[in-house]
């Protein structure tokens, strides 16, 4: 199956948490970030085709997933949400901005569907109950999305590590603490419970951006 190059990048505490507390904005914890952290991000955003983040990001944080610390193309945004249930008033529906994708699976009511196509976006169908991800990646690579960044949250970030469907991840290490029992981490699911179950990754590369420490990892 020809796919994109997919890289999960995100910013984690040192507890590995997303946010501060669940339900609230990972836009809160990014504060954090300073401009080297910021420009690395949005470097990288430049550099791919595509940015993908799930429902929950949007209906949560709002991000209009374009690139602004540094100069560069906007990415086409791509949010799979198998129901089509997107607020008509989120950020990523302007597509005056950059172009927008929302995946949908078979189960998606017509009305929904209708409504975003309104908007400007694109719709793509991939799987029957749910967004089949590898379905739609290869629809995306028949776009011209050759490279592709995965935002979050951790619930996508489970069904691209269960499959089989990312080739890095790249952590902005920020040097907090959190704790919570209930709050998001890098990945959420099932989790796979056995080490011989477990993906492998290997060390590509450590550095200190600003008062950060980035981690880049690879597929063994």
């Amino acid at each position: 199956m020809e796919r994109p190059y997919v890289i999960i990048v995100s910013e984690v505490t040192i507890d590995g948490k997303l946010t501060l507390a669940k339900g609230v904005s990972s836009k809160e914890i990014m504060k954090l970030m300073d401009e080297e952290a910021n420009k690395y991000l949005h470097q990288i955003r430049a550099e791919c085709d595509g940015i993908m983040v799930g429902a929950n990001t949007i209906r949560i944080d709002n991000p209009n997933l374009t690139v602004r610390y540094v100069k560069g193309k906007n990415p086409t945004r791509i949010i799979p949400v198998s129901t089509g249930d997107i607020p008509l008033d989120a950020n990523i529906l302007n597509t005056e901005v950059a172009p927008t994708v929302i995946a949908v699976s078979k189960k998606a009511p017509t009305e929904k569907i209708e409504k975003l196509k309104e908007k400007g976006v694109q719709v793509v169908v991939a799987g029957s109950e749910k967004v089949d991800f590898a379905e739609l990646f290869s629809k995306l690579y028949e776009m011209g999305i050759r490279k592709l960044m995965v935002e979050g949250g951790s619930k996508v970030n489970w069904e691209l590590i269960k499959n089989d469907l990312i080739d890095e991840i790249r952590l902005i290490h920020l040097p907090v603490v959190v704790g919570g029992d209930d709050v998001p981490s890098l990945v959420s699911g099932e989790g796979f419970k056995t080490l011989d179950a477990v993906k492998r990754f290997e060390i590509k590369k450590v550095f200190k951006c600003g008062n950060q420490i980035v981690t880049e990892y690879g597929r063994k």
